[in-house]
């Protein structure tokens, strides 16, 4: 765990009640701090008139997931890579979700059957490519290139820029022509975002201060979470994939509802597939802080589990959102009920392999 690595606890000294109850408070701050932000893209996507995909791929994406930046980074430089990846791609399987878990907001149809721009879609299919890299750097085994920096995480990198720069050729194209999209009807029509008559200088102030009290909770919850871990006796790869997983994956899911509220259905899910392709980026600067030699050489059985997971629950979603399915089962599409079913299944396979 971090604190075994020259981390000054904050809250060891506390009893298990009490660091719950810090818990709940920092994440009711990350909670109203990540729907604000929401909202407040969306109004400076409506002034802007810049897709909506774009925005929850770009910007809302990486706002929220400064805690996962400080986080694995902590992690890393303090030797434990083992936690880092740990929360990289048990993080990634929550966030997907989450999506889950929003779906249930969506109050005609489902949320995969939203979008009509093609660029969510083509965000989950790099994701998928993005982590099948990962795997097979680590069946090839990683070597380093400078110092200790692995070329498979340079690899990563680099895709991460290439699949920006396709994401943004993507915006606009009329590539496909999907039909019956409630998107556009509801927004248009219903649409209640009372930032929408502030000013872009308001506005852009208001994020970034929404983003500062993400990055400084999340980073306070991380370090509660980490105590936790050793007062509940629970072991550091199950409280990666699960635990720390949660905490840094709350602006994700506040973020994402808020954004179905607005009816932004396309950057509630590009914000998810965003934040997924930032996490295998994430790679690299955690690579170059980790002095033990490149990180990917440190994947372990459940680290691997959760990257075969992460695979398949986006595929479930990108044939969700082709299919554009109209089923609700427990108030959900029945492609978030099956991501939901697989994550479920995927944290019991993490902790047997803890």
């Amino acid at each position: 765990m971090l604190t075994g690595y020259g981390i000054v606890p904050l809250f060891d000294d506390f009893p298990l009640l009490m660091n719950f109850a810090i818990f709940f408070v920092l994440a009711g701050i990350i909670w109203s701090a990540g729907t604000r932000l929401s909202y407040f893209i969306d109004a400076i996507a409506e002034q802007t008139q810049i897709a909506r995909a774009f925005m929850g791929l770009v910007l809302l994406s990486t706002a929220t997931e400064l805690p996962e930046f400080v986080t694995t980074l902590t992690a890393s430089s303090s030797g434990n890579g083992a936690l880092a990846l740990n929360n990289m791609f048990g993080g990634m399987m929550l966030q997907l979700a989450v999506l889950a878990v929003a779906d249930m907001f969506v109050k005609k149809g489902t949320l995969s059957a939203c979008p009509k721009d093609p660029t969510v879609a083509i965000a989950g299919l790099l994701c998928i490519s993005s982590l099948c890299a990962v795997l097979i750097m680590y069946t090839l085994g990683d070597i380093a290139i400078a110092g200790h920096v692995g070329i498979g995480t340079v690899i990563v990198a680099i895709f991460y820029i290439a699949s920006m720069y396709i994401l943004k050729q993507s915006q606009g194209r009329e590539n496909w022509s999907a039909v019956d999209l409630p998107e556009d009807k509801i927004a248009k029509q219903e649409r209640h975002n009372r930032f929408d008559q502030s000013s872009l200088k308001r506005l852009a102030v208001m994020s970034f201060i929404a983003g500062l009290f993400i990055l400084v909770c999340g980073v306070l919850l991380v370090r509660l979470a980490d105590t936790l871990a050793v007062q509940t006796g629970l072991g550091s790869s199950f409280i990666g994939a699960s635990l720390l997983a949660m905490t840094t994956s709350l602006p994700e899911l506040s973020t994402s509802i808020a954004a179905i509220r607005v009816k932004a259905y396309t950057m509630a899910i590009s914000n998810i597939f965003g934040s997924n392709l930032i996490m295998t980026f994430l790679l690299f600067p955690n690579d170059l802080v980790y002095t033990n030699g490149a990180i990917i050489n440190e994947i372990n059985a459940s680290v691997l589990f959760a990257i075969g997971a992460g695979i398949l629950m986006t595929a479930i979603y990108c044939i969700g959102l082709l299919a554009r399915p109209k089923t609700r089962i427990f108030k959900m599409g029945i492609d978030s009920l099956a991501v939901l079913i697989c994550y479920l299944v995927s944290l019991y396979a993490i902790y047997c392999l803890r």
